[in-house]
């Protein structure tokens, strides 16, 4: 349970809807979405996702709060443990989860749930300018932070790592540190070459770029190709020139998308108020974040949701005519 829900805990008598929805005394609902951390694009989606269903609580009844959270991963298996009602995690991690892959192997979650999608999030591989390091392959004996246990960044590492038949013992050091800690030891010469998946601009690729020289090196090699082809939950995107300093030219990548997802356990009424509070302001939510400005709402109700579409969403999208 989160310091939140053990301090709500403290001054009412809870009661739950589904596995995870508090709801006071009064008939509040309290409900959290988790995001990353709070340099990233996930932190400010998940606040203005929360202050448009806020501005609805006293004729919703539900009342929305956001936590920075470790990323993709932890998002998905804290929904699972019913500490967390929504989270933003990307659809390969997604995928992973449905299938018990990846970080979450052994152990499948059937009752994941999309809500809608985001925006893309292409791979930033990230290098000191001084490393050497031109392509991907030239990561070999270098030193390389794969990013923190149950990210996204990380899981993308290890599909990477395991198309190329890597393991952490082909780097000098391995770094675990998290998206916020990234672009300062990077500058500090802790490690040469770290991996943001991120909507564009990334606020951490730029202090990165513009405190030190960093060269965004392209991930459009065999490897990102063999994945792409067998995993339908990545599509190439271009990285354009000039967005981060020092970089001028477009640079190739591929990447998943962010998407909102939920549990099935999550009530149907939680799900429809959440998702009408977001498309009703669509034109405020898009301004939010210029990774935003091209989001359109059929695709959001359709694209990259890997996980089936909660009851709740699919009530609202065929009300608005999003799905036929």
């Amino acid at each position: 349970m989160t310091i939140k829900k053990t301090i709500l805990k403290s001054l009412i008598v809870p009661a739950f809807v589904g596995a995870s929805t508090l709801v006071t005394a009064a008939g509040t609902q309290f409900v959290s979405i988790g995001t990353g951390g709070v340099t990233g694009v996930y932190y400010p989606a998940g606040g203005s996702i929360c202050r448009m269903l806020n501005k609805e609580r006293k004729t919703t009844g539900i009342r929305c709060s956001v936590e920075s959270t470790g990323g993709s991963g932890y998002n998905v298996n804290s929904i699972r443990a019913g500490e967390l009602e929504f989270g933003i995690a990307q659809s390969d991690v997604q995928a992973a989860a449905l299938a018990g892959i990846g970080q979450f192997e052994g152990k499948p979650y059937p009752k994941l749930r999309s809500v809608f999608s985001l925006h893309p999030e292409p791979i930033h591989m990230m290098a000191r300018a001084d490393s050497g390091i031109k392509t991907f392959d030239d990561l070999q004996g270098k030193r390389v932070n794969i990013g923190n246990p149950g990210s996204g960044n990380r899981s993308m590492m290890d599909l990477l790592m395991a198309e190329k038949g890597w393991t952490k013992d082909t780097f000098a050091i391995a770094a675990e540190l998290k998206s916020s800690e990234q672009a300062q030891a990077l500058c500090d010469d802790k490690f040469d070459v770290t991996i943001w998946l991120s909507g564009l601009p990334n606020g951490s690729a730029q202090e990165a770029t513009t405190t030190c020289d960093i060269n965004m090196i392209p991930m459009n090699d065999n490897a990102a190709k063999s994945i792409m082809l067998t995993r339908n939950e990545f599509s190439s995107a271009i990285i354009p020139g000039g967005m981060y300093s020092g970089n001028e030219n477009d640079v190739p990548t591929f990447g998943p998308k962010a998407t909102l997802v939920t549990s099935s356990d999550v009530s149907e009424k939680v799900v429809y108020e959440l998702t009408k509070a977001v498309f009703e302001n669509f034109s405020s939510f898009k301004r939010l974040h210029p990774a935003f400005a091209n989001l359109d709402p059929v695709e959001m109700a359709s694209s990259s949701l890997v996980a089936p579409l909660h009851p709740g969403a699919e009530k609202y999208y065929r009300e608005k005519g999003y799905l036929k």
